[in-house]
């Protein structure tokens, strides 16, 4: 079965995104030692999910070849398809994109029962949020911005009952940003 894996960008407090959905805390540029690790993380999947407001910008921008990223990483995120969850589309406005809205859980074991590569999700808030409350993952990689924004969206928000996480490995990169990678413990 393919494994299923979520990538966030998070503050050391917690938050994958400011109180009015602020990115301005990320750190950049990356150094080459994060990008052979996401590349490396990123090697196996064959799909991407994404939360509908997330795929709004972030599909059109990498279709557009973002500035400072390399063609082989532009290519890759082009090629690869993507799930947008959604309920209020009933169908892409995107190349390479499918819609799926409904109930998340069964979208999600339908992909995992296909044949195919690792499915990765990147966000948004509300997916990050729902894929994490409904133990969904298989794997949780958290890289951690060395900022503190005090509010905003947490990762980690309306998780119901207490969640267990197994630290695989911690990464620190040199750019500042550290990596955890999370398996949940499930009974």
């Amino acid at each position: 079965m393919r494994k299923f894996k979520l990538q966030v960008q998070t503050t050391v407090d917690g938050y994958m995104a400011g109180p009015n959905g602020e990115m301005d805390w990320m750190t950049f540029p990356w150094t080459a030692d994060i990008n052979n690790y996401i590349g490396a993380l990123d090697e196996p999947v064959d799909c991407i999910m994404l939360g509908r407001k997330l795929a709004e910008g972030f599909i059109p921008a990498w279709a557009a070849g973002p500035p400072g990223e390399d063609q082989a990483a532009i290519d890759k995120m082009n090629k690869t398809t993507k799930v947008v969850i959604s309920n209020s589309l009933t169908e892409s406005p995107w190349d390479n994109a499918v819609v799926a809205g409904g109930d998340l859980t069964k979208v999600v074991n339908d992909l995992k029962a296909k044949p195919g590569g690792d499915i990765i999700a990147y966000g948004g808030g509300t997916l990050v949020r729902d894929l994490i409350a409904k133990e969904l993952l298989d794997e949780i990689h958290l890289f951690v911005n060395p900022n503190a924004i005090g509010a905003g969206m947490p990762v980690f928000a309306n998780v119901g009952a207490q969640q267990k996480l197994r630290l695989v490995n911690a990464q620190p990169f040199e750019c500042g940003i550290t990596a955890l990678h999370y398996e949940p413990k499930r009974s």
